[in-house]
């Protein structure tokens, strides 16, 4: 299945905030509706948004009725400035609407010819997606044994990307189709619930065994040896902090655990979750909206006048990552230096 595709000049995506007991689509008709879902989680997961601003910036290109090429830049820039500001914690957001921008101005000819060439960059990079998650599926495939209980957190299968494989999810994924037995503990993931909605609905469509946990029952969990491995994606990967990760807010805890009861933690994410340009400090951890907190589904669960803080992502040190799974193959400690050796076709 596909999470987002371009269709007849519109984008057609699933909308995750219905999962998982209505699988819904929304059409897009205009970029504005794109930012929209991003920003409301309607779409989500790194790379899917990667390609959902590569998609929006393609059917701005295809609205646009421009006179000529510096207006149809001008519109190109506007739309990107107001994704950018959508969801700001995950790199493949800006990496998609840089090349998108990059390939637009680099195309010679009439403002047709960077209409179609601005659409047909958004459909490379969705298939691009694809076939990277496929390949990295493959490399994290290699670390699974048959018999494994793995456990993961938040969604990274295929609805966090452009479709069918994903990437925690797909190393899962490309394991199982290889024949081995592997099941999965789901962490549920506070406060909007990815592992219990979108992940157990994945597993549970490509017939792998999977059980819903509390956040808090990893550490138990880990103690009463019930997980063998640990599978998380990334939204940022911060190379000059060596190859910090940044994902789903809870991730940090889980992986202190992990190192405590020596169970391998992996992160798998392609190359275009790695952020080579900021450090630490340089990047916005984003904070949602307190009522994802102090509301299940619209009803108030906090006291009046009770806030809230909600993180929507944490930062785990390299020290307590194993190893990260890309396209290109596994990246061991140490990870700045092997991540360029590793990744010597970089474009």
């Amino acid at each position: 299945m596909r999470t987002i595709q371009w269709k007849d000049g519109k984008v057609i995506l699933i909308n995750q905030q219905k999962l998982p007991t209505e699988l819904n689509y929304i059409e897009c008709k205009n970029p504005n509706r794109i930012a929209k879902a991003i920003r409301n989680l309607e779409i989500r997961g790194a790379p899917a948004i990667g390609v959902a601003a590569a998609m929006a910036l393609a059917l701005t290109a295809n609205n646009s009725k421009a006179k000529d090429k510096e207006d149809l830049f001008n519109q190109l820039e506007k739309m990107a400035k107001q994704l950018e500001m959508t969801r700001p914690t995950a790199i493949n957001l800006f990496w998609a609407i840089e090349r998108v921008l990059r390939k637009a101005r680099s195309t010679v000819g009439t403002t047709e010819d960077i209409k179609e060439i601005t659409i047909k960059e958004a459909l490379t990079m969705a298939e691009e997606d694809i076939q990277k998650n496929k390949t990295m599926g493959k490399h994290g495939a290699d670390l699974l044994e048959d018999g494994d209980v793995v456990g993961t957190i938040c969604n990274a299968g295929w609805l966090a990307t452009a479709g069918e494989y994903g990437t925690a999810l797909g190393v899962i994924k490309v394991a199982h189709e290889q024949g081995k037995k592997i099941s999965v503990i789901a962490l549920e993931t506070r406060p909007v619930l990815q592992g219990a909605r979108l992940t157990a609905w994945e597993l549970k469509q490509d017939g792998i065994d999977v059980k819903v946990i509390p956040d808090g029952a990893i550490g138990y969990c880990f103690y009463k040896g019930m997980i063998n491995k640990f599978l998380c994606g990334a939204d940022r990967i911060v190379v000059l902090n060596n190859c910090s990760v940044i994902n789903k807010i809870g991730t940090h805890t889980v992986s202190l655990a992990a190192k405590y009861y020596h169970i391998p933690f992996y992160a798998v994410a392609p190359l275009s979750t790695f952020d080579f340009k900021n450090n630490l400090k340089e990047i916005r951890i984003e904070t949602r909206r307190q009522t994802e907190v102090t509301e299940i589904n619209g009803k108030r669960i906090v006291p009046a006048k009770v806030k809230a803080i909600n993180f929507a992502f944490d930062i785990t040190p390299p020290s307590l990552v194993t190893a990260i799974i890309t396209e290109k193959g596994i990246i061991y400690p140490p990870f700045k230096e092997n991540l360029f050796r590793v990744a010597s076709s970089l474009e």
